[in-house]
């Protein structure tokens, strides 16, 4: 594990150092970026829409019960935009797209490419994990602000057509909009900047170390989603007290 962990260091400095060549790469970045996007942006309406109308759909009913209506709206949004929307946009890229980066990247290691790559004297590092890197930690953050507007339009509907909480459409968004602030959107889209950083570097780690053939292939597809997972909570415990500590 933390031989792992220490080769996921290495390749994000790695990276970062080559930062200075990516003009040279823009061409992919904008392919990588607008894959993420087509890929996953259906899902990610889906999945914010319903998210918001269950958190209304919980909530809702006992804050009516206690005369607390005008909270309903502030702990949908606020709930989606600081901890749900970050969190699961990025197992839903983890899912989608770190598992196509480690299995195209593994499929290049097991067939060689990339040691032909090396001897033409192309770096991988700048070819193959930098434009990834960087249009995964674009797309995400703008996948968090979708899924936000998304959910609260789901919790809006919930608010408005159920008959235990009849909270009309403006008094939802004027409620939403006293509670929801700038730092608090800010907040889930450095949670969403962190983890798209961490799917990017796990699912090309796993695709460069990737031996053995098609089975080799399919060990590090499933080791770069659930390392993705397991990392994208842990880093968002850490990430949590950091922020709660600048107010945010």
């Amino acid at each position: 594990m933390f031989r792992d962990i220490g080769q996921m260091v290495w390749l994000f400095w790695r990276t970062v150092m080559a930062l200075p060549k990516v003009f040279r790469q823009f061409r992919k970045i904008e392919e990588q970026f607008f894959e993420i996007g087509n890929s996953s942006l259906l899902m990610a309406c889906i999945l914010s829409v319903f998210i918001g109308g269950v958190l209304a759909l919980q909530t809702g009913p006992p804050l009516v019960e206690r005369g607390l209506s005008g909270v309903v709206p502030g702990v949908v949004g606020m709930s989606l935009c600081k901890e749900l929307a970050p969190v699961m946009m990025a197992m839903l890229i983890a899912g989608r797209i770190g598992s196509a980066m480690a299995a195209e990247i593994g499929s290049m290691a097991v067939y060689q490419e990339i040691d032909a790559l090396r001897t033409m004297n192309i770096d991988p590092i700048d070819y193959l994990v930098l434009p990834r890197v960087l249009a995964i930690s674009v797309a995400l953050p703008l996948l968090v602000i979708f899924a936000d507007l998304v959910g609260w339009i789901g919790g809006a509907v919930v608010c408005a057509t159920n008959p235990e909480i009849t909270i009309s459409w403006q008094a939802y968004f004027t409620y939403l909009s006293k509670a929801v602030g700038t730092e608090d959107i800010l907040n889930g889209l450095i949670k969403s900047f962190a983890f798209a950083v961490v799917i990017g570097v796990v699912g090309c780690h796993q695709g460069l170390r990737t031996i053995g053939g098609p089975r080799g292939i399919g060990r590090s597809v499933t080791k770069s989603v659930v390392n993705s997972i397991v990392m994208i909570l842990i880093l968002d415990y850490f990430l949590t007290r950091v922020l709660l500590m600048f107010d945010m």
